[in-house]
């Protein structure tokens, strides 16, 4: 692996890290609280795992030399994360819990199929996996560490 994929997948790998660490320890009912619109962590982790599940074979097609996705595919997120959370509203917080762990591995393994070259800052490779790895667990750690420091937890 060059230089430039193994800063990216390091600091995806810290960044995922820290939204681990920030639902560490909660129980089911507090998994399972509504305190961001009507989400709460469990809500938040179906997004994630919905979001690698999407961009890991975006990644692949980049890989091949195909586009990553018909242009506008994904111009209504919120529809998107929609879609995340209602596919997941039934899995267990357990199994929820070891897809993100998978999906962030299948997504990594992805992203360092391409190299140094499409990941290079200010690539299209680099924005998108930068949009769903580290840029979001960084998002939506602080998110969750506000909340519990909000409510105690």
């Amino acid at each position: 692996m060059d230089g430039t994929t193994q800063e990216l997948i390091r600091t995806a790998d810290e960044e995922f890290a820290a939204l681990t660490a920030a639902v560490d320890g909660l129980d089911e009912p507090r998994m399972r609280e509504v305190w961001l619109g009507t989400w709460g962590v469990r809500e938040i982790l179906a997004h994630v795992a919905g979001w690698h599940g999407e961009m890991t074979p975006a990644l692949e097609r980049l890989a091949r030399g195909a586009p990553a996705h018909p242009d506008g595919a994904y111009d209504d997120a919120d529809a998107w994360n929609a879609r995340f959370v209602e596919a997941r509203k039934d899995v267990a917080t357990a199994d929820l819990l070891r897809e993100i762990h998978v999906s962030h591995r299948a997504l990594l393994r992805a992203a360092a199929s391409l190299g140094d070259a499409a990941l290079a800052p200010g690539q299209a490779a680099r924005a998108l996996v930068d949009g769903v790895a580290a840029d979001h667990y960084r998002e939506h750690a602080a998110q969750i560490r506000d909340w519990r420091s909000r409510a105690g937890h």
